[in-house]
């Protein structure tokens, strides 16, 4: 088991640095501040597992990932996401390839394939669409000229004050050229191919927002994150906290689960000094690092009379909560070879206008569910059929409005009433019809089929709508000059998503900037100079 019981361990008083949370961003800062900084840090996690969206949950016979589906550019051991990750797991965490065809859009009936590798993906989109080659080409080009760009918009939010105050508008302007449009006004100017337009924009899922609502940045991050193919994690999901945690208790740290705080200790002096848990037990440190969310942070963690919290709190609370979801586990009788499954993931849309599927959702949740995606777990992990012979999961997602389950917030886990559970019997019908209808072989072999709601996500994230990525990635968010791993609180820093971008890979750049920040050193370039 990774993280000790809070009420059962004994807890020193004093650390050099307190992480709040243990997801992803939280372990990798705690993980380089212990290896750089030869500190003692302390990661408390209210949740009973460790890992935030990294974690697994079993049920007899079965295991399913809560949030890792696949990591791209992990294929190549040079690549700089592979050696921050082979950094901090000193080589303990291994990926298995996923296969060519790592994503398939099925919209309308119609299929198009993702394959590995950015010249096969534009030869792909050019057979599928042969009038559209000068549109594909202009598309790709866009998309590596504005991940060119974002390196210098990040490193900017880990300099000290005086110097992005300096430097930071030429820094960041190169990048906000493309992350101030939104994606359909992008794609619209290179194409008035619907179904082209609905293609490139498929994996908006992966970011939580349709076209018309991310920004353009967001978009080009997580395409080109996957141009040369995906990974997932030998030993599933669970293996990157297994992975990282060593380091940080080696050091003299602790993990502690089941330890919920109540609000961040400050000092007019020194600024954040520890934390006081939700039993008044207090924990003292020099620097606290928040994986907390920033609306949890700035809105619930802080005293709002501290200098520019609460003018920074209204500017968080400005950009909406990304996307809530439904997450319907399936357990299935026999292995993912005896189904015939393969890892490749499926994308599923009524129609290329994503932002017209949603809105007709919204207005009818009986009309098509707007998007489906469909993760086969069981057979991208290959240690998967030897602990768990006979076996196969898969995981069957949605996006959904909280608002749909706002009437049920005040209720209990395990205790709702009739009408939530009957409301959840209706989408996971819907949800298993989906998965019957694009993966036949699976009727009559589901053995478990368990649905999770923005509640339950609420629950155990203590995100207050669901949202699974932090703050929505719409244009204004990179507008914003707040979201980082500094605040204005000395001492006290952001880590994971909110102080970088969505995802695993964008959440522990977020625990390399705020590793980078504490220690003022360049974490990134110590990580990936191996």
């Amino acid at each position: 088991m990774v993280g000790n019981s809070y009420r059962q361990q004994a807890i020193r008083e004093t650390f050099d640095t307190i992480v709040i949370g243990s997801g992803i961003g939280g372990l990798a800062a705690a993980v380089l501040l212990a290896r750089h900084g030869h500190q003692r840090v302390l990661v408390l996690e209210r949740h009973y597992a460790v890992g935030g969206f990294t974690h697994v949950f079993h049920r007899p016979g079965f295991e399913w990932d809560v949030g890792v589906h696949y990591v791209g550019q992990m294929q190549e051991p040079d690549s700089p996401v592979r050696k921050i990750f082979d950094h901090l797991s000193e080589g303990r965490l291994t990926w298995a390839p996923m296969p060519d065809v790592y994503d398939r859009v099925i919209m309308a009936g119609r299929c198009y394939d993702y394959v590995t590798g950015v010249d096969r993906f534009r030869q792909q989109m050019t057979h599928y669409f042969p009038n559209e080659a000068h549109a594909i080409q202009r598309y790709l080009r866009l998309i590596r000229a504005t991940v060119r760009w974002s390196g210098a918009y990040f490193a900017e939010r880990a300099l000290p004050p005086f110097l992005a105050r300096w430097m930071g508008g030429l820094l960041r302007w190169p990048f906000m050229r493309y992350a101030r449009r939104n994606t359909a006004t992008v794609l619209g100017k290179l194409t008035e191919n619907a179904e082209l337009k609905g293609v490139l924009a498929a994996q908006w899922g992966d970011y939580g927002l349709p076209p018309s609502e991310s920004s353009f940045a967001i978009h080009s991050i997580i395409a080109q994150h996957y141009f040369d193919g995906a990974s997932y994690p030998v030993g599933g999901a669970g293996s990157i906290a297994r992975a990282l945690s060593p380091e940080i208790e080696r050091c003299g740290g602790q993990i502690v689960v089941g330890a919920e705080v109540g609000s961040i200790l400050t000092d007019a002096r020194y600024g954040a000094i520890g934390v006081r848990m939700a039993d008044g037990q207090e924990f003292r440190a020099s620097a606290v690092i928040s994986d907390a969310g920033a609306r949890n942070t700035f809105g619930r963690l802080l005293r709002n009379d501290l200098p520019d919290v609460e003018a920074i709190a209204a500017q968080v609370q400005s950009i909406p909560p990304s996307t809530a979801h439904l997450c319907l586990y399936v357990g299935l009788n026999g292995s993912a070879n005896d189904l015939g499954l393969s890892g490749t993931n499926l994308w599923i849309y009524p129609g290329p206008d994503h932002d017209d599927n949603v809105r007709r959702f919204l207005e009818d949740r009986q009309s098509p569910l707007p998007m489906i995606y469909i993760s086969f777990p069981s057979a991208k992990d290959p240690t998967f059929i030897e602990r768990f012979p006979g076996r196969a999961t898969i995981e069957v997602i949605c996006a959904v409005p909280f608002d749909l389950f706002s009437g049920w917030e005040n209720s209990r886990w395990k205790k709702r009433p009739a009408e939530y559970e009957a409301l959840k019997k209706q989408f996971a019908e819907r949800m298993l019809e989906a998965l019957y209808r694009h993966v036949p072989s699976v009727r009559g072999r589901v053995v478990h089929a368990e649905l999770s709601t923005p509640l339950t996500t609420r629950h155990f994230s203590n995100y207050q709508t669901g949202e699974i990525y932090g703050l929505a990635h719409t244009p204004a968010r990179f507008r914003l000059r707040c979201l980082g791993p500094r605040t204005p609180v000395p001492n006290l820093y952001l880590t994971g998503q909110d102080a970088a971008v969505v995802g695993v890979v964008g959440a522990t750049a977020g625990g390399v900037l705020a590793a980078s920040a504490v220690l003022k050193k360049n974490i990134f370039k110590v990580a990936t100079s191996g």
